[in-house]
């Protein structure tokens, strides 16, 4: 009995944990089952939010599209072009019908008169349009206006005689009648020409920028007038479209001035050179010294700059090898002692005047034996060594001022040098854009 009663407990315990296990995976599965409910629900919720924004995102993109196309279409420049456009449709169907009226109550072979004659306005306005468009000469615009004037002045006689002669109204009615009928057919070409005049303008003005650039080019044509000139004498005498005008301004500046910095003339350097001068004077120790010699005080009196500093208003020149001399340098005066405590008993007081460091000048014509032994230089071997020194230099580099400090020759050679080199490189790369073009051409026939 005993082991049959433990095979039973053995069994029910067996049948207990399967049940158990059973019951654990049901569960799983059901927990699994739920959370993939909760999943997909959470998933269709998702995409429901998402496209309820994406709908809110394209109402909001429609609304700002309508407003931004309503701001375009309500500007004023489009809202007075339409509305000219809509006033003048008006006006010729205020005005037309009157005409038609009027000629048709004569006989009715009559009609085709008022389509010719508010044609004939209105194709003649469309034809100062079109030679505002093609720039045509003046009196071609006045001529059509002329005609536009004559086609609209007889259609508004017509209009104001029919409206006068109105049956059933008062003599006041009739006469406002006509009048309103008369002014209606003028107004259509009056406002067409306007608007056309008005775009023309527009047009012609053009951007802020725009703007700026022809007020600079007033006002430097009209502060530079002889260069402005010379610089447009150069870009007539090119070959069109081959020479930009800044380039012959600042060309044309250099020749004027000497110099080839915008805005700098001779007098400018002078002043920028005395500036130079009294600012280094103002910057150095003081003049007045005070010394103590033999119990008695000494002051010095400064020393004019301008005495001490060449001046370009003066014809001085330095001694170089291409002039072969030399004139005099001003002579330095001698400092002047001044006693300024008053002595008891006169007494002789020697002063010493200041040596001074600067090399004495050498004056009038220096001697052959003392001028420089390097010979004149000739116009080619200028060129030649212009060419060796500026190989490798690019055309924003080759400048007069640049050969002037390479090959040490005077302004005027050294602008000489520059324009030639500048025609031998302009020579040099159309005859390479030539060959360029007659080897692809050579290559195109082989081919």
């Amino acid at each position: 009995m005993s082991v049959y009663a433990e095979d039973r407990r053995a069994d029910r315990a067996a049948d207990a944990e399967q049940r158990r296990i059973d019951q654990a995976a049901a569960d799983a599965r059901r927990v699994e089952r739920e959370k993939a409910a909760d999943e997909r629900a959470a998933r269709l919720n998702q995409q429901r939010q998402d496209e309820r924004a994406q709908a809110r995102e394209g109402r909001a993109r429609a609304r700002a599209e309508r407003r931004a196309a309503r701001g375009e279409a309500l500007t004023a420049g489009n809202v007075y072009r339409k509305g000219t456009l809509a006033l003048v449709t008006a006006s010729a169907l205020g005005s037309l019908p009157a005409q038609v009226l009027h000629f048709a109550g004569i006989s009715p072979m009559l009609l085709p008169l008022p389509l010719a004659i508010e044609g004939a306005a209105w194709v003649m306005a469309a034809g100062v349009a079109y030679a505002d468009e093609r720039h045509l000469p003046g009196w071609v615009r006045w001529f059509l206006r002329l005609l536009v004037v004559a086609a609209a002045g007889f259609a508004a006689s017509i209009n104001y005689t029919y409206g006068t002669h109105l049956p059933g109204l008062s003599e006041p009615d009739r006469q406002a009648a006509g009048i309103g009928l008369a002014a209606v057919t003028l107004l259509g070409p009056l406002l067409f020409e306007i608007r056309k005049w008005v775009t023309t303008l527009s047009a012609r003005t053009g951007t802020p920028e725009d703007r700026e650039r022809r007020r600079h080019e007033r006002k430097r044509r009209r502060q530079h007038r002889s260069i402005a000139l010379l610089a447009d004498r150069f870009v007539s005498a090119a070959p069109f479209g081959q020479l930009d005008f800044e380039e012959a301004f600042a060309h044309a500046w250099e020749i004027e001035t000497g110099t080839d910095t915008p805005g700098m003339t001779p007098k400018l350097h002078q002043r920028a050179a005395r500036s130079t001068a009294a600012l280094a004077h103002a910057q150095s120790p003081p003049a007045d010294q005070v010394q103590r010699r033999t119990g008695r005080l000494f002051r010095r009196r400064p020393i004019d700059p301008t005495l001490t500093i060449e001046s370009s208003d003066t014809p001085t020149k330095r001694s170089t090898a291409d002039l072969e001399e030399s004139t005099p340098a001003p002579a330095l005066p001698a400092p002047v002692v001044i006693d300024l405590v008053k002595p008891t008993k006169p007494a002789p007081v020697a002063a010493v005047a200041a040596e001074s460091t600067r090399p004495r000048r050498a004056t009038g014509r220096v001697p052959a034996a003392a001028r420089s032994s390097r010979p004149a230089r000739t116009a080619d071997q200028l060129l030649i060594e212009a060419r060796s020194a500026t190989a490798d230099w690019s055309d924003r580099e080759l400048t007069a001022e640049g050969i002037r400090k390479a090959v040490h020759t005077s302004p005027a050679k050294a602008r000489i040098l520059r324009d030639t080199l500048r025609a031998e490189r302009a020579a040099a790369r159309e005859a390479r854009k030539q060959a360029e073009q007659s080897a692809g051409t050579a290559e195109a026939v082989a081919a």
